[in-house]
C-alpha cells in the first residue's frame, strides 16, 4: 500500500482528497498545526516558524501533495498579511525539503499546489497557459516563488508536479459558498463590468487531478487545473441564479465599491483571464464537469 502524507489536509481540497484516495486504496496521512490522534485519519504536527515536523509524519512516505498555505483571500492584504502568505507557502516547502534531507528520505513525487493567481491580476484577450511567464505583481510574484521551491526537489531526483489551481468549486465550503449567499437573497449581480474571467474546477476534477498527478509518473512540472469552460464574472453568477432559480438583475457592484472594502485585495475580484486546460488533457485526463451549469446542479443538487 502505497503512503501519501498531505499538507494542509484538513482544508477544502485536503478533505475531499484524502477521502477520495483512500477509496483507491492508499494509506493516508495529514500534516497540520495540531496533531489529532482521535482521528481516522493520522493528523501530525508540524509548526514552520519553529521548523518542527513530528518524526512520524514522514515515516515510509512514498508521496507528499503540499497544499498548505494562508488563505489568500480571507483579509485585506496588509503588508504583514502578504508576508504570511507568501511564507506559508515557501517556508513550509523549504521545511519539508530540510527534513527529507535529514532523514534521507526519497520520495517517488513531490505534488504541489499553486494557483492561476501565477499569471497575474490582469483581465485581458490571452488566453494563458504553462509556458508564460508569472508577471511582477502580488499573485504573479507568490506563486513564481511558490513555485520555485519545488526546484530543490526536482534538483535531487524527486518528481514534482505543480497544480496551478483555479477556483475550486464546492458545496460546503469555498468560493462558492461566498457567492451563493447575495444570489439567494435576489440581490445577485456582476462584480465590476463583469468581463472579468473565473477561471473555476468542480471539487471531483481538481482531486482526480492530484490524484492522476501522484500515478502517472510521466507527469512532471506545472500544469493548470481549470474547467475548459471559461466563464466572465457576468456569465458565472447568471448561470448560479439560473440553477438556484433566484433572479439575475441587480446593478453591477461598482469597481471603486470592493477597493474601499477590501483595497488591493479587490484584484482578486476585479481582475481575471481565461486560463488554458490543454496541457492536462492532452494527458488523457477527463473531466467529470467540464460545464458550469452541469458542474453546479452536481454539487447544489439540483
Amino acid at each position: 500500500m502505497k503512503n501519501v502524507l498531505i499538507t494542509g489536509g484538513t482544508g477544502l481540497i485536503g478533505k475531499h482528497l484524502s477521502e477520495r484516495l483512500i477509496q483507491s486504496g492508499y494509506r493516508v496521512s495529514v500534516l497540520s498545526r495540531e496533531r489529532n490522534n482521535n482521528s481516522k485519519i493520522p493528523v501530525y504536527a508540524w509548526d514552520v516558524e519553529k521548523k518542527t515536523i513530528d518524526n512520524e509524519a514522514l515515516e515510509n512516505v512514498d508521496y507528499i501533495v503540499h497544499l498548505a498555505g494562508a488563505n489568500i483571500s480571507e483579509r485585506r492584504w496588509t503588508e504583514k498579511r502578504k508576508q504570511l502568505i507568501l511564507d506559508s507557502r515557501v517556508k513550509s516547502s523549504n521545511l519539508i525539503f530540510e527534513e527529507l534531507k535529514k532523514k534521507n528520505i526519497k520520495l517517488k513525487a513531490f505534488i504541489s499546489a499553486s494557483a492561476v493567481g501565477y499569471y497575474g491580476a490582469v483581465t485581458s484577450n490571452k488566453i494563458f497557459n504553462e509556458t508564460d511567464f508569472a508577471p511582477n505583481d502580488f499573485l504573479g510574484e507568490t506563486c513564481r516563488l511558490w513555485e520555485q521551491t519545488t526546484k530543490q526537489f526536482e534538483n535531487v531526483g524527486i518528481r514534482t508536479v505543480i497544480i496551478r489551481a483555479g477556483i475550486v468549486l464546492a458545496k460546503e465550503d469555498g468560493a462558492l459558498s461566498k457567492m451563493m449567499g447575495p444570489v439567494k437573497m435576489g440581490i445577485g449581480s456582476a462584480i465590476g463590468d463583469g468581463k472579468q474571467y473565473i477561471p473555476w474546477i468542480h471539487i471531483d476534477d481538481i482531486c482526480n487531478i492530484f490524484i492522476k498527478a501522484i500515478e502517472n509518473d510521466a507527469m512532471h512540472g506545472a500544469y493548470n487545473a481549470v474547467s475548459p469552460d471559461p466563464k466572465t464574472n457576468k456569465e458565472f453568477t447568471k448561470t448560479l441564479a439560473k440553477v438556484l432559480n433566484a433572479p439575475f438583475w441587480f446593478p453591477a457592484i461598482p469597481a471603486f465599491a470592493l477597493k474601499l472594502m477590501f483595497g488591493k485585495m479587490s484584484e482578486i475580484f476585479l481582475k481575471g483571464s481565461r486560463v488554458s486546460s490543454d496541457k492536462i488533457s492532452a494527458t488523457g485526463f477527463q473531466f467529470r464537469f467540464p460545464e458550469l451549469e452541469k458542474a453546479l446542479k452536481n454539487i447544489l443538487d439540483k
